[in-house]
């Protein structure tokens, strides 16, 4: 008996230190745990806000931002081509909407005035009415005394002159059109040359070391392209709109020299 309890003694010291070591174990592996849980409660705080930031920026706010990453040097003469860009094409859309006239109503008033007052009466009608129609048609009014064909060539030569003042303006939209994707391109470059040479002054090829050039060269590409893409929308509807009012000259043209040769032969 006094045996078995010594040998019970015995395993008990021996394994103390197993126990204690255990047990230590323990409380470590549950302060790890708890760290842990702390950490992932601020970590998770800290996730929240900055998904939350990002959802409070507006669109101003993001391209603001894009702007400065971009690097303002490559970036400003990009702005520059939108800003003059959209005032040529904001001007040229606003002179055509006013130079659109009604060629039917006008017409028909043209027509009633040569049968009540004659050539005056009819000139008075078209100096009153603004548009390219009309110009033309008080050019061709102007040389009815000296036959339909003199009439003809003044409605022809003239209408050249309208045409060239309805395209006027429209070569600067053309050129800010591709001078943004150069600008931007040429930042491109630039921006990889300074990604090279990071990477030539360090030895060694390290993303760190590129991502600032890469990151302008696109960004700079891709304000190039928006810009080029914006104006060329703008664009096309001014060619668009000229080709429209080409059109209606040309058939009001051919319809006042109808009118005239009526009215000439019933005279």
């Amino acid at each position: 008996m006094k045996k078995l309890i010594a040998l019970f003694m015995l395993s008990g010291i021996l394994l103390s230190p197993v126990i204690s070591k255990a047990q230590e174990a323990d409380v470590d592996s549950a302060e790890v745990e708890t760290t842990e849980v702390v950490e992932a409660e601020e970590v998770a705080p800290a996730i929240v806000d900055d998904e939350i930031i990002e959802e409070d920026k507006g669109f101003h706010q993001i391209i603001k931002e894009k702007f400065i990453e971009g690097d303002p040097t490559f970036m400003t003469p990009v702005l520059i081509c939108l800003i003059l860009g959209l005032a040529v094409a904001l001007e040229r859309i606003i002179t055509l909407n006013l130079s659109t006239t009604n060629t039917k109503k006008l017409l028909a008033k043209v027509e009633e005035a040569l049968e009540q007052g004659g050539i005056e009466a009819a000139k008075d009608v078209t100096k009153s009415t603004k548009g390219p129609v009309a110009s033309i048609f008080t050019q061709g009014l102007m040389r009815y005394s000296e036959g339909i064909e003199m009439v003809e060539k003044s409605i022809i030569a003239y209408g050249s002159v309208e045409m060239g003042r309805l395209e006027k303006g429209l070569v600067w939209i053309s050129l800010f059109i591709s001078l943004a994707p150069m600008l931007g391109f040429m930042g491109t470059v630039i921006g990889m040359i300074g990604a090279f040479d990071s990477i030539e002054a360090a030895g060694d090829i390290s993303p760190s070391l590129v991502a600032g050039g890469i990151k302008i060269a696109l960004l700079t590409t891709v304000a190039g392209l928006i810009v080029a893409i914006i104006l060329q929308l703008f664009y096309n509807y001014c060619v668009a709109k000229i080709d429209s009012l080409v059109n209606d000259m040309e058939d009001a043209s051919i319809s006042l020299v109808d009118i005239l040769v009526k009215h000439k032969l019933t005279k």
